[in-house]
């Protein structure tokens, strides 16, 4: 069945007009005034007429609901302008010193190993030979150079950290947004006008209406 959209609610805001609605029957039980919900007129009876009243009802909140849709308006710009900055975009890339401080160590290691290997290999078979001493220091020192560069780039990743940590939070934009009070009370200050001023006394009209007429004296 169709039902009628007040001009001022927005469609986002449909789904909690309709919770404000079934929370008022769902309690309907338990207050005086809607003593004949359930009985003159079944709860979903009472729920279809105030859906089909949407105009009617709302408008009795009218401006609590401008209110909170004004306040959430500014809340999402505010949020729209803290949008981290796209990935897609490109950033510095890595310096030569950078890539000199990851492939040192590396290449060091490698040929250390390969110096010590073969130096070892061909001390072993024939130990007067002097190469193969040669080829053990030079494993050596290729092994200190690859020491020498993984404490280099560890001190360097070290002082990155300091030096970028304090960045990242002081420029790296704000803290992670607290829950909005504002926008809270707003959205809280509708949903008690709507209850109070719109649902309720429009349930209390419409139970009114079904009410039988008292007979006539003495019967």
């Amino acid at each position: 069945m169709h039902m009628n959209v007040a001009p001022h609610l927005l469609t986002e805001d449909r789904a909690e007009y309709e919770r404000v609605l079934d929370d008022a029957l769902s309690t309907a039980h338990a207050r005086p005034d809607l003593a004949g919900a359930g009985t003159r007129l079944s709860l979903a009876q009472l729920r279809s007429l105030t859906l089909n009243a949407t105009t009617l009802v709302t408008s009795a909140a009218a401006s609590e609901y401008d209110h909170f849709v004004k306040v959430r308006e500014q809340h999402r710009a505010a949020l729209g302008t803290r949008t981290p900055a796209s990935p897609d975009r490109p950033g510095p890339g890595p310096g030569v010193v950078a890539i000199l401080t990851v492939m040192v160590p590396v290449l060091a290691g490698a040929a250390a190993v390969i110096f010590l290997l073969v130096g070892a290999a061909l001390h072993a078979v024939a130990p007067t030979v002097a190469f193969g001493a040669t080829l053990l220091t030079a494993g050596l020192v290729f092994g200190a150079v690859a020491a020498a560069g993984l404490l280099g780039a560890a001190a360097g990743l070290l002082v990155t950290a300091l030096r970028n940590s304090p960045a990242e939070v002081s420029r790296g934009g704000p803290p992670p947004a607290a829950p909005d009070d504002e926008l809270s009370r707003a959205r809280e200050a509708w949903r008690r006008a709507l209850l109070e001023r719109g649902i309720l006394p429009f349930l209390r009209d419409v139970l009114a209406a079904t009410t039988p007429p008292a007979g006539p004296p003495g019967t």
